[in-house]
């Protein structure tokens, strides 16, 4: 049996940063499906796992604990398979970093698909985005991150900080090539963590087979359709 339960939807965005995490600590889950998704979604609160509104939902099988929205299942995650710094500012900084990168998808999907990329908007945002490229490098600047060296937070190994930030970058410039330009010239401190860490054996491998089972999509439905016509 597996460790974990996941419900997202076959595409990476939200989903890969909880997959990426599980890969890394070795665990084993089993993921479902659109209609078991939609399944939990339309039937009463009171008979969901954990009462939400949409995925992400992770369930952990051993402790029968349910929880959902992706920051919170991240640093549950963090703590659950001790990947988290040991002082509670290098927890807060993780949680800082969680949120962020979930603000970085907001932002490209305009909330959701609320609206619809033009070029006009596109070419208003790159300075943004390009600023949330240099808030991580920032980040891992003052904690001694190289571009050939070190990670996020200082730390020894590996954490939360890390991998979230190299799927944050990784996923949509390996999906988006104008985009991978922007992240390279904003920071290559950032480009070099995300390729270190997402060269690593357990996210090399998740990364090839998101691409075998979700292709080249990225966050699904007309707002990605609508990114790809300005940074496709």
């Amino acid at each position: 049996m597996s460790d974990f339960d996941l419900y997202y939807w076959p595409v990476p965005f939200r989903g890969q940063f909880i997959r990426g995490i599980l890969a890394h600590c070795g665990c084993s889950w089993d993921e479902h499906g659109v209609d078991a998704i939609e399944g939990i979604m339309d039937c009463g609160v009171e008979k969901q796992p954990v009462a939400f509104m949409g995925p992400p939902v992770l369930i952990d099988r051993e402790r029968n604990f349910a929880i959902s929205q992706m920051p919170v299942i991240v640093i549950y995650l963090g703590e659950r398979l001790d990947i988290l710094p040991t002082t509670v500012e290098g927890r807060m900084l993780s949680a800082k970093i969680v949120n962020d990168a979930n603000d970085v998808l907001d932002e490209l999907t305009l909330n959701g698909g609320r609206e619809m990329w033009t070029p006009e908007k596109w070419e208003e945002f790159v300075p943004r985005f390009r600023k949330w490229v240099r808030i991580f490098a920032d980040t891992g600047a003052r904690n001694g991150l190289s571009a050939t060296s070190g990670f996020m937070l200082g730390t020894e190994k590996i954490g939360v900080a890390d991998i979230v930030t190299a799927i944050l970058w990784t996923t949509i410039a390996d999906r988006f090539p104008a985009i991978k330009v922007l992240i390279e010239d904003a920071s290559p401190i950032i480009w070099g963590l995300s390729r270190r860490v997402g060269a690593t054996a357990p996210l090399a491998a998740l990364n090839s087979k998101s691409f075998e089972d979700y292709g080249n999509a990225y966050c699904g439905g007309e707002i990605e359709k609508s990114l790809r016509k300005v940074a496709g």
